[in-house]
């Protein structure tokens, strides 16, 4: 599981480094990036982007369901297989850089979500988070319910 939040810098070519703590996780060298939701990047396994592409992909119809077209397009077409070198880095592509408004030699945030990575802007992050306060309380309240009913 991919937990933890760390504060990373993106160097001049586009890299950025994947703590050590991750990269024990990490089943080999190799990441998709792609869009994710709220402007930030996902990193995630092949294995895990494959599953999430079927999902989107099959199904009788899909290329002519509305929603699964606007997810391909802004989930599935964008994504790029980056290798992660010996040191540990990835390289973020300039588009997809670009979309999540992640600068070179600027601090960035990135967080585990279980699944997959989600790099962010710090400034992004931190305005979401203040921005959904309210929200996650409510949420709290939910996970209670979804707590005690769990088996």
């Amino acid at each position: 599981m991919l937990t933890g939040e760390f504060k990373i810098t993106i160097d001049d070519k586009g890299r950025v480094l994947i703590p050590s703590r991750l990269r024990v996780a990490i089943d080999g060298d190799s990441m998709y990036a792609t869009r994710g939701l709220d402007n930030c990047l996902w990193l995630m396994l092949p294995k895990d982007f494959e599953d999430l592409s079927r999902t989107i992909l099959d199904g009788p119809g899909a290329s002519f369901n509305t929603n699964r077209r606007l997810l391909q397009r802004n989930i599935i077409s964008p994504a790029q297989l980056c290798d992660i070198d010996k040191a540990g880095r990835i390289n973020v592509p300039p588009t997809l850089r670009n979309f999540a408004h992640l600068e070179l030699k600027a601090e960035c945030t990135l967080l585990g979500s279980g699944l997959y990575l989600e790099l962010w802007n710090t400034t992004s992050y931190d305005t979401y988070l203040c921005d959904t306060e309210k929200n996650f309380n409510a949420a709290a309240e939910n996970l209670s319910e979804m707590w005690r009913g769990r088996s």
